[in-house]
Order: C-alpha cells, then structure tokens, then sequence
C-alpha cells in the first residue's frame, strides 16, 4: 500500500486513478493523518443480468402505489412541508 499527501494527489490524481485501476491500493493523508484509501473496484461484483433488472423493476412495481389523485393535487401535496405523497 503507498501513502501519498493530499497535495500531491490533487496534482496528479489521473496517474493515481491509473495505478489505482491497476490494483494498487493508495491511501490518501491530509496533515499526516489518513483520510481516504482508494483501491480497484471489483467490476463482476456491480453488474446486474437483464433478468434480475427485470425482477427488481417487477417487485418495485408491486411495492409501489400509485397516486390516484390529480396533477393539481399532486403540487398542492409537493408545496405543503407538512404533506406526503
């Protein structure tokens, strides 16, 4: 793992996001003291098949109610602080 002040990072955060990218693990110090550690994002671990989007749009739709009410009604709703939708 490589420590790099805050000032140098601003300066050449392209090149960091490039090892970063690479597998390097950076962490980032502001007055000495860690603040933020970047490392690779695992790229198979955040992608959805169609099939699951399809299912997760599915039970949304099942949650959700609809509003059975007006467009007037709707921004009447919005502009009141102490009215939900």
């Amino acid at each position: 793992m490589t420590i790099i002040k805050a000032s140098h990072a601003r300066r050449r955060f392209s090149e960091i996001l490039d090892r970063v990218a690479k597998g390097e693990e950076i962490t980032i110090t502001k007055f000495g003291a860690p603040v933020v550690m970047l490392v690779q994002v695992a790229s198979n671990n955040y992608r959805l098949t169609h099939q699951e989007i399809v299912e997760g749009m599915r039970s949304l739709r099942r949650r959700v109610k609809p509003f059975k009410g007006g467009i007037q009604e709707i921004l009447t709703a919005a502009r009141s602080p102490r009215t939900r939708i």
